[in-house]
């Protein structure tokens, strides 16, 4: 854990600022969520599960994806490893600092849900285990899709958004998955961010299709599914990697 700690100290200081990072985690699924809500005449507490989901899928996700090509290219990445670090340390100290980055940025959209759109909180246990759970669980995502060999962070923040973008038009972030058609709910279940926006319902005391344990069920089996795929390619793609 402390070497966890350190690696993610080290994230916060260098990528918290960097271009791709504030781009893609913050700028973009601002203006993608002003682009769907400005000029529709929806009451304001129906749009906070998208505001706060989409929220935290793009800035848990978008830190983990720049950091090993960055450290790639400028060859710290080898000087980690032979601290020496395990490579389960290296990835967890990534996490950790998306994790954080999640968390503290997802108090904005929460603000300006109670604050402006005037969101009633009816269960505030649903709205934690929603912003840890789905931090946590974004974040490992964003750290899978940084697997391949590459010290190019443009490339994997392509991959990543053409992962990330079509899983918000499925995943109850612009329509609730109690309104999609059935061939829609089902396909929603295979999204994390599904289980994320039902837990947002919860919280605001709207309806939902799933119920709040099976969203929690869920981003717990998503995360471990993503740690271990993580791993298991990080230390089969790492040889290649260093040598770029």
């Amino acid at each position: 854990m402390r070497r966890c700690w350190a690696i993610a100290k080290k994230n916060v200081r260098i990528y918290y600022l960097k271009g791709p990072v504030l781009i893609f985690g913050i700028l973009f699924p601002t203006f993608l969520f002003l682009a769907f809500a400005i000029g529709r005449n929806v009451p304001g507490e129906s749009l906070v599960p998208g505001l706060i989901g989409m929220a935290v899928f793009f800035t848990a996700s978008a830190t983990t994806p720049a950091i090993l090509p960055f450290e790639t290219r400028t060859r710290t990445l080898e000087r980690l490893l032979v601290a020496p670090l395990p490579l389960s340390a290296l990835i967890g100290g990534d996490v950790l600092s998306a994790l954080l980055y999640g968390i503290l940025l997802s108090a904005i959209p929460i603000a300006i849900s109670f604050g402006l759109l005037g969101a009633s909180l009816v269960q505030p246990l649903a709205i934690i285990a929603a912003i840890v759970l789905s931090a946590l669980c974004f974040a490992l995502l964003g750290t899978l899709l940084s697997s391949p060999a590459t010290d190019d962070p443009s490339s994997i923040m392509t991959l990543s958004n053409l992962v990330r973008l079509p899983l918000i038009f499925f995943s109850g972030v612009f329509v609730p998955v109690s309104q999609m058609p059935e061939w829609g709910q089902w396909l929603s279940r295979i999204s994390p961010l599904t289980y994320t926006t039902e837990l947002l319902r919860v919280a605001i005391g709207q309806q939902v299709r799933i119920g709040p344990w099976w969203c929690i069920v869920a981003l717990i089996g998503f995360s471990a599914a993503f740690w271990a795929m993580s791993i298991t390619l990080h230390r089969r793609n790492m040889s290649r990697r260093l040598a770029l």
